[in-house]
């Protein structure tokens, strides 16, 4: 499964993720910064959805209420209700 998810609050404006067996198979970032999102998006190919989700949730950038990694999780919070509803 595939999710492209509008980031909110955040420097990044799309996520792109896929996702096969619980499991993140792809992971793209567009905008923010660059080092880091690429960073990001490496480490999180090949965990466990609900590993990233557990890890990454929540995280703050500086003052803003929310970061790249918690729009991350936002993103396959996203694909699980989109396979949900194809289920």
């Amino acid at each position: 499964m595939k999710t492209v998810y509008k980031t909110r609050g955040t420097c990044s404006q799309f996520i792109e993720v896929e996702a096969e067996d619980g499991r993140i198979t792809a992971c793209r970032i567009i905008g923010g910064c660059d080092g880091n999102t690429k960073g990001l998006s490496k480490l999180v190919v090949g965990m466990r959805m609900e590993d990233v989700l557990e890890r990454l949730n929540g995280i703050r950038c500086g003052m803003k209420p929310t970061s790249c990694p918690d729009q991350l999780c936002r993103a396959i919070e996203q694909m699980q209700r989109e396979a949900a509803r194809q289920a």
